[in-house]
């Protein structure tokens, strides 16, 4: 029997094939249609894999397991969908049926700036669904935005939630819409040029739904910490069929929904001690899945372990690059002044920022006093690309006190110097949902539970904010979102009327997206980047080009800066050339008080909280009139 994955069910041209990896059951039995059903047993054939062909069976055909004579109908593990959430009948889907019309599509080109856009499927419009989602990726493209990433839609359990939660791996959650729905999206998505990929959770399974166990006792350990729930086994005894499921289901998402990649999330979690570590494996499947297409594979790693994007060959698991919480926690300390809990060992300064432009990480291995312990390994050398910057991302805003945007949180000013610098720097640039359009929504946490883990979950919730000193009162304790209630998930949808009435800031992103294309397209931002520190607020980044077209960038988020005199060298402009403003975040487009003009023979300053690019043109005759931006 050909297969394209180890468990499942999968059309065949006669009928369907289940197979399942079930050590720890004595007897599978296969129950077809609703009702009674029809019983049919499993055959083992080997290595604690089952399986049974059945003829005249298709697509959409329900189905389910019991195990050792139990009546209790189990969920397929591997289920493709759950029509009714993760307790109920699973469904034969047969992805043949689709019609794709993306032949042409081979990714991302090379020569183009990556732009990441986090989204939750299901608070990025009021439907919460595929196709009404689709129907925002003409905005997507209009702003430029080429690589979307989706929050987790494995199958979980009740009407909302976040997504990592989930319990089936190979179901797309059906509070979305069918698994053709997300195909179709995926499809229409590559039409408009734009990439997506899928934030999976490989570190745990939620606890409502999840019924691995009754098949194998191999599939969890613990050997290992986990802050949300048991482990994975990728390493110990029986492990060899959990390591086929994993790699099977992400190899499986590249393929069968023409993905163009993966976000692993809390990777520090994953622990594999064997020879060959799960994440290279896992990202090894995902490229043999792609073929010819060209993949993004990005990671969350709280420790900041070097080794994830460092090549197969040296040892490393080859993935494209990670989040850098680093830069966040600076920027955010630099936006608002607050330092307490994750943000303590932040004082949100310039060298902070230049440190991060040339070398990634801040924490390298030194010690890191909110842990108690070092983090980070070395990371010197690597490229911009290989980290992902951002402002905001579904954690971070969350975990706030009521879910507040940085709209609300810190000035306009300074927030569109800082986003200048996001979009100008040599990381890879990510935004979140909304964040175009300076949105004032919030965005909570929320999930649907009910009993004993609800309430779990809302202990876990308060005692997790409580790290910070602000949010540990008696009185804000009291008066923190019900992460349980429906008008919380609600409350995080966004509102799309901000994108016609915030027509400052989604010019501001836009002229920004565009600019950064540019730069990226001639290479700018692909070059030598140094950097110095202008006074306690502000600091340069200079992009150092072999055919002399460097770029200047002067943040300043502080009051006026005179530069004059300026006894630093990389403000000097190349040779027979000198600066004139390319963008400012402070042009009166975006909201701002006016662009600053360059004065080589008089103060050049730069105003309060501000952002300007500057690109060398031919010097001007002394004494001439002054270009303006």
């Amino acid at each position: 029997m050909k297969r394209k994955y180890s468990v499942g069910a999968e059309v065949q041209p006669t009928g369907v094939h289940f197979r399942l990896w079930a050590p720890s059951a004595k007897r599978v039995e296969l129950v077809i249609g609703a009702g009674p059903g029809k019983t049919i047993p499993l055959e083992p054939d080997g290595e604690g894999y089952l399986d049974v062909f059945v003829e005249n069976v298709g697509a959409g055909a329900q189905y389910g397991f019991r195990i050792d004579g139990d009546q209790k109908l189990i969920p397929d593990p591997a289920s493709r969908y759950q029509p009714q959430g993760p307790h109920e009948y699973s469904e034969v889907i047969d992805p043949a049926r689709f019609s794709w019309t993306d032949g042409q599509w081979e990714g991302l080109a090379e020569d183009t700036a990556k732009i990441i856009y986090e989204l939750h499927i299901g608070t990025l419009t009021g439907e919460g669904t595929w196709k009404s989602a689709a129907e925002k990726l003409s905005w997507f493209r209009s702003m430029g935005i080429n690589m979307l990433e989706i929050m987790p839609i494995a199958e979980f359990p009740g009407e909302f939630g976040w997504g990592y939660d989930g319990v089936d791996l190979w179901a797309p959650s059906h509070l979305y819409g069918k698994p053709d729905d997300f195909r179709a999206f995926v499809d229409r998505a590559h039409a408009e040029g734009i990439a997506v990929i899928l934030d999976v959770v490989y570190n745990h399974l939620g606890p409502d739904g999840n019924y691995l166990r009754l098949f194998s006792n191999a599939y969890f350990t613990d050997r290992y910490p986990n802050d949300w729930g048991d482990s994975i086994n990728f390493d110990g005894e029986g492990s060899a069929g959990t390591r086929e499921f994993f790699t099977d289901n992400a190899g499986y998402w590249i393929h069968e929904f023409h993905l163009d990649g993966l976000r692993l999330d809390a990777t520090q979690s994953i622990i594999d001690l064997s020879g060959d570590h799960i994440l290279a494996a896992i990202t090894k499947r995902a490229r043999a899945a792609a073929g010819s297409r060209r993949i993004f594979i990005v990671a969350e790693n709280e420790p900041q372990e070097a080794k994830l994007f460092e090549p197969l060959s040296d040892g490393g698991y080859d993935i494209d690059a990670m989040w850098n919480d680093d830069f966040h926690h600076s920027a955010i300390v630099a936006l608002t002044g607050r330092h307490e809990a994750y943000y303590t060992d932040y004082f949100g300064r310039p060298q902070e920022f230049i440190s991060a432009a040339k070398h990634g990480f801040l924490f390298q291995g030194q010690w890191y006093r909110w842990q108690k312990a070092s983090r980070g390994t070395i990371s010197l050398g690597f490229p911009g690309p290989n980290f992902v910057w951002f402002l905001e991302n579904h954690d971070q805003v969350a975990n706030t006190f009521d879910g507040a945007r940085l709209s609300i949180r810190t000035s306009p000013a300074m927030l569109r110097a800082m986003t200048g610098l996001l979009f100008l720097g040599p990381a890879l640039p990510m935004l979140f949902q909304g964040q175009e359009f300076g949105s004032t929504r919030k965005f909570l946490y929320f999930a649907h539970h009910g009993g004993d883990l609800g309430a779990a979950i809302q202990k876990g919730r308060h005692s997790f904010l409580e790290q910070f000193d602000s949010l540990a009162t008696r009185e804000v304790q009291a008066a923190l979102p019900d992460a349980l209630s429906e008008d919380t998930f609600r409350r995080s949808q966004l509102d799309w009327s901000e994108a016609e009435s915030h027509q400052e800031a989604v010019t501001l992103h836009r002229d920004l997206i565009s600019l950064r294309q540019k730069l990226w397209r001639s290479g700018t931002l692909q070059a030598q980047v140094d950097g110095a520190v202008l006074s306690e607020y502000s600091f340069l980044l200079r992009y150092l080009t072999e055919n002399g077209e460097d770029r200047l960038l002067i943040v300043n988020l502080g009051s006026d800066l005179s530069l004059s005199p300026a006894p630093e060298p990389l403000i000097a402009p190349p040779r027979g050339k000198e600066w004139a403003v390319e963008w400012s975040s402070e042009s009166t487009a975006y909201g701002g008080g006016g662009s600053p003009r360059f004065r080589p023979d008089a103060t050049w300053t730069i105003p309060a909280r501000t952002s300007v690019l500057y690109t060398p043109i031919e010097k001007r005759i002394a004494g001439g009139k002054d270009g303006e931006d």
